[in-house]
Parts: structure tokens; sequence; C-alpha cells
């Protein structure tokens, strides 16, 4: 099939298209559907996972956390799990006195509130914070941490119990709006503690994640909270040891937590790498799904063209006629119908992209931390698998019509 055919059942495929413009929007409506699916959920997964990756190397490439149970992106939570043993300060004291590769550790302590769902609140002059990040944590925390106003507690302090307390930039702005707040004293839960510091919100966050961290000295927290049990222990490796560090903190838990040496362990531990691979496993199976569906879309918007270049075949029986008598062969009436059957879905499959980008745009205005962007992958498949529905559910009416007896077909009313 030369060029000039090619252009001239171009022509005619959007001259027929602009003739029905309901009936062929409602034909590819299918195709649009599945092919917007395709782009916007490409779109938003590819932004996910670019704040998710931001937010674990914000972590620090040799930050490792530890808790009794996978805090990780996985599915359902076993009872053994849960049932676990708490850890325990000694437990960070454990990684901190035998683990050479490991240059910091802290432990970090919940609130009872943690566990039962409650809420914590912050208040200064009448402006009240609910839904803070309370927990209780050492000097060692700080490795990874900028600070906006002031300073970190120190184990000192910790120590002697003081009544200070560090911010996260989001509790601070709530409270003091741009003001530095050293110096002031807030009510934590009922109680008054002085703001010796604000950190600095991470590098990068979670989209619709605020930074309302509320961070005590350990021993305060374990004096204003004396039932809390509920630790994570994070620690930072010495630079290029990282599998040494963990290696070595493995093994030092499970001497202080006395787990037998023929049982697993009965704690978690994992880099932020380990669990930004965590959820990329999770977001493969949500585009799977979600390619899947968008196929049902495909597969009825392909059945509809199938079905109307059927109606179309009907309707030009005579024009076919006409053509087969001058000569036309039967390659050139399959290449027309395959045309546009393609151009039909084509369209539909611009359509949808234009669709899914509008979702993508959408998305990014309602979360700004959201770094969405239609990839190439989505696009170019999204416009493939359109132009293939269109040849494959084409081939029917192509043949159909290219089989017809030209004297029957000129003698069609």
């Amino acid at each position: 099939m030369r060029w000039s055919e090619i252009r001239s059942a171009v022509g005619m495929a959007l001259a027929t298209i602009r003739e029905h413009k309901m009936r062929s929007l409602l034909t590819v409506l299918g195709v649009i559907i599945g092919t917007g699916t395709v782009i916007a959920v490409g779109s938003i997964i590819t932004g996910v996972d670019a704040a998710i990756a931001n937010v674990v190397r914000s972590f620090g490439p040799d930050t490792v956390f530890v808790y009794k149970f996978n805090l990780g992106f996985r599915g359902r939570i076993s009872r053994e799990e849960i049932l676990r043993k708490p850890l325990r300060w000694e437990d960070a004291q454990a990684i901190k006195e035998r683990c050479p590769s490991v240059k910091a550790v802290s432990p970090y302590l919940f609130p009872p509130s943690f566990m039962r769902g409650g809420f914590d609140r912050v208040r200064y002059k009448g402006n009240d914070v609910y839904g803070i990040e309370l927990a209780g944590t050492e000097e060692g925390y700080s490795v990874n941490e900028t600070l906006k106003y002031g300073r970190f507690f120190t184990d000192a302090e910790s120590s002697r119990r003081q009544r200070v307390v560090v911010l996260g930039e989001d509790a601070q702005t709530a409270l003091f709006a741009n003001e530095d707040p050293t110096g002031q004293w807030i009510d934590v839960n009922g109680q008054q503690f002085e703001v010796v510091g604000v950190l600095k919100r991470y590098a990068a966050s979670i989209p619709g994640q605020e930074d309302r961290r509320v961070l005590l000295p350990y021993f305060t927290m374990r004096k204003m909270f004396p039932s809390a049990q509920e630790h994570m222990i994070i620690f930072v490796a010495q630079p290029g040891q990282l599998a040494k560090a963990m290696d070595e903190a493995a093994v030092a838990l499970r001497i202080s937590r006395r787990v037998p040496y023929d049982k697993p362990d009965n704690f978690w531990m994992s880099t932020g790498q380990q669990m930004l691979e965590d959820f990329r496993n999770i977001t493969s199976m949500v585009a799977l799904v979600m390619v899947v569906l968008s196929s049902i879309g495909l597969l009825v918007g392909g059945i509809g063209v199938m079905n109307i270049m059927l109606v179309s075949v009907t309707e030009r029986t005579r024009e076919i006629g006409v053509r087969k008598a001058i000569g036309a062969k039967r390659s050139d009436i399959v290449a027309q119908f395959l045309t546009e059957a393609v151009v039909l879905t084509a369209a539909g499959g611009i359509i949808g992209m234009l669709f899914g980008w509008a979702i993508s745009a959408g998305a990014r205005l309602a979360f700004p931390s959201l770094p969405t962007s239609v990839p190439a992958w989505a696009a170019i498949m999204g416009v493939a698998v359109s132009v293939a529905v269109g040849l494959f559910f084409g081939v029917w009416p192509a043949t159909k019509a290219a089989r017809l007896d030209p004297v029957v077909a000129l003698r069609y009313e």
C-alpha cells in the first residue's frame, strides 16, 4: 500500500468520524477509559515512587530501623509478631556497647496512645495542635537531622529528666507561626515544657505528610508515661559498614532478647532502601492489577469498534461494490477498513492520553509534594495498545468487506 493510498484512507476515516461524531465517541469510550487509566495510574505510581524514594534518601543511606514487627510496606501482621515482647532501652544500649560498626544509636519511645489510637496535643497561648507525633528519644537521633532553630537536647538533660522539647517544623509553625520559639514554654498533654529547638522538615516527605514531631528526652518521656512500653530503635552505621553494623546489631539484639540459637529473630530490622524495595514490589502488583482492569475497558472498546465497523460495511456495501468493479483488489478493501479502525482507536487513545494527563495534573495540584509525571512507557504503551486494538478488532469487518461479491454489492439497496 503506497503512501498516497494510506493518506487517502486516513482522510476517509477522519471524514467518517466527523460525520458521526457522537457514534464514534461512544464507540471508542472503552478505549479512552482504558488508555486514560494506564496513563493516570502510571503517572501517579511514578510520582509516589519518586516521593517515597526521596523520603528514603532523606533518612540517610546508613540509617537502620528496628522494631518488634515489620513496619514497612507489607501485608497483614501475624499474631505471633503482635505478641512479641517490645524492644527495650536496654536493647539500644546493647547495640551501642557491643557494635563497633555503629556510629550512633537512639531508642524511640512511643506514648501509650500509639497502641490505643488516642490523641496527644500541644498548646501555646490558645493555639492547639492535635495529631502530633509524640516520642521520647536521645541525642543520637539528631545525627541525620538539621535544626531550623535552637539545638537538640542532650543525653545529660535526658538523664536529669528535664522538661525540654524539640518540635518538628509544622508543629512549630502551627503554634508560633514564623517566630523563633526557643525559650518559650508550651503545654504537652497538660504538662509544661521549654522549647529548645526546632527540626527542619524532612528534605522530602510523603504527599500530605506534615512534620508534627514533638520529641522529649527519653527519660523525661518515661517519667511522663510510666506505662509506655513500645520502642523503636534507630541506629546509624559507620560509613561503608552498613552490612557489618546490621550483623553486629542482630547478634547483640538476639543476646539481649535471649533468643535461642535455633529460633528466628523476634524483631524486624531494615534500612530505608529495603523498605523502598518492598514498596516497589507492592506498586508493581498494583500497576499490574490496574493494567488488567484497564484491559477490560480496551476489550469493551474493541468490541464496540468491531460492531461499528460491521455497521459501516453494511452501510457502504454499494460503495465497496463500485470500488471492486473499477479494479480495487481485496487487499485494498482490507487496508481501507483496517486503516479506519486504527484511526478510530488511535484517536480514542490520544483522547485517553489527554484524559490521563489531566488526572495526573490534578493530582499534582492537589498534592504539591507528589511529583507526578506521565512516564514515556505509559504514553507509548497506551497509544500502541489502542492501535493494536484497532488492528485486531478491525480484521473481521475488513475481511467481510473484502469478500463481498461486486455484482451483489452493486445491487444492494
